[in-house]
């Protein structure tokens, strides 16, 4: 598995259109909409290397609105989080 972070600069006046199309894209776990340098933050999960190219450059990028983009490959994990069960609190 193949866990990438893409950091995305897209025009402002399309960032929740940006921002709903990738989420639909298979192999993108999550968008974060963030402040700082760039507008979204996409958390890829792949098979391999191969697949992670094709979606970055032959799918991602090709949306018009995104100006750049920097994708870092995530080496280790230190933590695992049960996402689930710290947004739950307090539902029950």
């Amino acid at each position: 598995m193949v866990t990438a972070i893409v950091a995305l600069k897209v025009d402002r006046r399309k960032v929740n259109d940006i921002a709903s199309q990738l989420s639909g894209m298979k192999g993108i776990t999550e968008v974060y909409s963030v402040s700082g340098r760039y507008d979204l933050i996409a958390i890829v999960r792949t098979k391999d290397n191969e697949t992670l190219s094709d979606l970055v450059t032959g799918a991602m990028l090709k949306l018009d609105g995104i100006v750049d983009s920097e994708t870092m490959l995530a080496f280790r994990t230190y933590s695992k989080h049960d996402l689930e069960s710290m947004f739950s609190i307090g539902s029950g």
